[in-house]
């Protein structure tokens, strides 16, 4: 019987298969944990309606965009994301509030002997703490985030009244697959029958894969890049959006507020956008207003962080949780656009990423602090300091993220720049984020 909630989370870290920190050895290659799981607590899954998310980069945002503009909308919206940055309870949110530490312990004391009969995993467990939450509270829907892949994730037990997919892109190679193809199936294994899919960006090399599934299952299928156009802009120093529809000639939404800075949200605000239409199409009562209220708002309302996320003016301090090719490939595109005189990079990876891909597309005249994060699967400061010379990036070796931070802050100008990333763990232990 645990009756503190660190012991509790303790034991969920210390006793259970964990991908953040041991990598796919946490992984189960079925769904049947999870179900035995639901089964046992009556299928709280079954008890609200969920929208679920897919997708190599941009899930977290549109999940958190889409529970946003929900509950703006006056809908009671959970919220289940991974991983967490600062506090395990931020994975589990309703209405932005997360899960109470008293919830959590009730609930692992409650399913104790399952955990000692079905042994799952910490990411399974979190899956069915987040289903009984939304189920105990009687909300109106939850806006289900992806773990990794989709057919497989322990998320997958769901029947969504929405499917959305982001993007694909090369992430998790040895677990997903080695081709855009087979990565795109595992993610196309959240279309269910009958359901509606958005896929927010059309990628002419696997659209294919998408319809075909879409077509086997019934599911009608909306690619929102076709239909939307998302022209970002500056007014005053306030980020805005003009959506326009039909053939880039119908304004739909005049200057949008939007306080996520990346250039890459003008690709996860399409899909936003298109699975707001569909749902007002089967009857939700979502109003422009809260539409604009929720993208307004969402960083207050969800507790969304660490896309883009400016910490500081002079200088400008960023960072990001864009952790494969494609992601910082966009991460370092919006570098290139900012003013500096010299840009400082605080760099941590993990081993299991395309870590020499990612090195060759980073700038050459940035000075680097190689940190790693304090997880198992966080690569060698020193080994990658040696692997990014080869690569034409020099900079010093730092024990830890924060001391990277600390030396990178002493060296830049007031007209510098900083960017602080390479993975989610280095953010996450970004200190007062």
């Amino acid at each position: 019987m645990f009756l503190t909630y660190e012991d509790t989370i303790r034991f969920l870290y210390d006793s259970l298969p964990m991908f953040q920190r041991i990598g796919p050895a946490a992984l189960k290659n079925d769904l049947s944990n999870t179900i035995k799981l639901c089964a046992a607590l009556g299928n709280p899954q079954e008890k609200f309606k969920s929208i679920h998310v897919a997708g190599t980069n941009g899930k977290g945002s549109t999940s958190h965009m889409l529970a946003s503009i929900l509950q703006s909308a006056g809908y009671k919206t959970g919220l289940y994301t991974s991983p967490h940055l600062k506090s395990f309870t931020e994975r589990i949110r309703i209405n932005g509030i997360e899960v109470s530490d008293d919830f959590i312990v009730d609930f692992v004391n409650r399913i104790q002997p399952l955990i000692g009969e079905i042994q799952p995993s910490f990411f399974e467990i979190t899956v069915v703490m987040a289903f009984d939450y939304f189920a105990s509270c009687n909300i109106d829907v939850a806006v289900i985030e992806v773990g990794l892949g989709g057919r497989l994730d322990s998320t997958n037990v769901i029947h969504p009244v929405l499917s959305v997919i982001t993007n694909i892109g090369w992430d998790h190679k040895d677990i997903l697959g080695d081709t855009l193809d087979k990565i795109a199936l595992e993610k196309a294994g959240i279309i269910k029958s009958n359901v509606p899919v958005v896929v927010s960006e059309r990628q002419s090399e696997i659209d294919h894969i998408f319809i075909t599934q879409s077509n086997k299952l019934n599911a009608p299928i909306y690619f929102a890049s076709d239909e939307y156009t998302a022209i970002r802009k500056e007014v005053n120093g306030l980020l805005l959006y003009d959506i326009l529809k039909e053939k880039k000639e119908d304004l739909v939404y005049q200057g949008l507020s939007f306080p996520l800075q990346g250039f890459y949200q003008s690709k996860n605000i399409k899909g936003v956008l298109k699975s707001i239409e569909l749902l007002k199409s089967i009857g939700w009562k979502i109003p422009d207003n809260a539409l604009r209220g929720g993208l307004r708002a969402v960083v207050e309302q969800t507790g969304l962080k660490g896309r883009w996320q400016i910490l500081n003016s002079h200088p400008l301090t960023v960072c990001d949780t864009a952790h494969n090719v494609d992601g910082i490939t966009e991460v370092v595109r919006q570098i290139t656009a900012q003013s500096y005189l010299k840009l400082h990079i605080v760099l941590g990876l993990v081993k299991d990423k395309d870590v020499t891909e990612i090195l060759l597309i980073l700038p050459k005249d940035a000075c680097y602090y190689f940190c790693q994060a304090n997880i198992p699967r966080a690569m060698d400061a020193g080994t990658l300091a040696e692997m990014a010379s080869h690569a034409g990036l020099t900079g010093l070796i730092c024990e830890d993220v924060n001391q990277a931070i600390k030396e990178a802050e002493k060296a830049a100008s007031v007209d510098d720049m900083i960017f602080i990333g390479g993975s989610t763990f280095v953010v996450a232990e970004i200190e007062n984020l």
